[in-house]
């Protein structure tokens, strides 16, 4: 049975309690956010020269999932946020309320989605497409829910520029790697393990940038001990039910085990870095704390989930790997 605590979760906790305690900010914030790119563009080339054109083109072509992916995102979550509103509303106050909507109106995360999916050996190259994919329809798809669900405020000023980051820090690293791949394939196919410690880095730094952020913002001081143990508990409500409703879809489905990891990580999350920013072009003029704390403590509640999930997965693939080797019909 596969440890609870494992080095890398230790290893995530101890990186929360540095931030909550050691928060980075101003230039060091500035430097950490720099390594932090760093690390996610060198995640993406790495990806990029170890996946084989044919695995990326099928990726590409994988519409099913992809359409799962993007439904569970932008109808399912918003959905369930609707619903459960009744039992919502009674354990957190009403702008928190109108804060957890906009959490369920989000895109996907990228980077941690497809960080995860590969330590948990899913479809690396349907992860990428799919939550690329998210991101990029969110810059436009999430100011409409905003205006229908939430509150009657339009303005997208920053789309272009979420959208060309996106490019920038994702998709440049990705097709440079695959351009280098006919020099440097071979040597990155022997040194695979290599990777394991780029993905678990870039989460780590994410963590620490992202929860620095949330400190250094307020986090523990605006709203009351009460309210926050409510807004903690939504989260784990949504969370634990888009985790089984995503688990259930990709079996239900008739997807593989490789999509049907790809689909509860990338069907399940929301990304902190684009919601952040629409919120302040969203909601110009108004108090956005409420509306992006559901976000914060989300962001790293999933963090913290999955990637005890995506351990599990991966020790659970190991096991049935060496149970393999060890039977007389292999």
């Amino acid at each position: 049975m596969p440890k609870l605590l494992d080095s890398f979760t230790l290893a995530l906790l101890s990186t929360v309690a540095l931030a909550s305690l050691l928060p980075c900010s101003g230039a060091a914030a500035q430097a950490f956010n720099l390594i932090t790119n760093l690390a996610i563009g060198l995640l993406f080339f790495l990806h990029g020269a170890k996946l084989s054109r044919e695995a990326v083109l099928a990726g590409i072509g994988h519409w099913r999932l992809h359409l799962t992916v993007l439904a569970c995102t932008f109808a399912l979550f918003p959905i369930l946020g609707l619903l459960l509103k009744p039992v919502l509303t009674p354990l957190v106050t009403p702008e928190l309320y109108l804060g957890v909507l906009y959490l369920c109106i989000l895109p996907s995360t990228v980077q941690s989605s497809i960080a995860f999916t590969s330590m948990a050996q899913g479809n690396v190259p349907a992860a990428i497409c799919s939550a690329t994919a998210s991101n990029l329809l969110g810059i436009f798809i999430t100011p409409l829910l905003v205006g229908w669900l939430v509150v009657s405020h339009g303005g997208v000023g920053q789309g272009m520029g979420s959208a060309l980051d996106i490019v920038y820090q994702l998709l440049l690293p990705f097709i440079a790697g695959q351009i280098a791949r006919r020099w440097i394939g071979r040597w990155v196919d022997r040194h695979k393990a290599m990777l394991k410690y780029v993905d678990q880095g870039s989460i780590l730094l994410v963590v620490y940038t992202a929860f620095s952020a949330a400190v250094i913002g307020g986090l523990w001081r605006q709203t009351p001990p009460a309210a926050l143990a409510g807004l903690l508990l939504v989260n784990v409500i949504l969370l634990g039910l888009l985790l089984g409703l995503t688990t259930l879809a990709g079996r239900k489905l008739g997807f593989n085990r490789e999509d049907q990891i790809t689909i509860l990580f990338c069907g399940s999350k929301k990304s902190l870095a684009s919601g952040v920013p629409m919120a302040k072009v969203l909601f110009a003029g108004h108090a956005i704390g409420a509306i992006v704390l559901p976000l914060m403590l989300f962001h790293q509640i999933q963090l913290m989930v999955c990637a005890l999930l995506a351990q599990r997965f991966r020790q659970q693939r190991q096991l049935a790997g060496r149970m393999q080797e060890k039977s007389p019909l292999a």
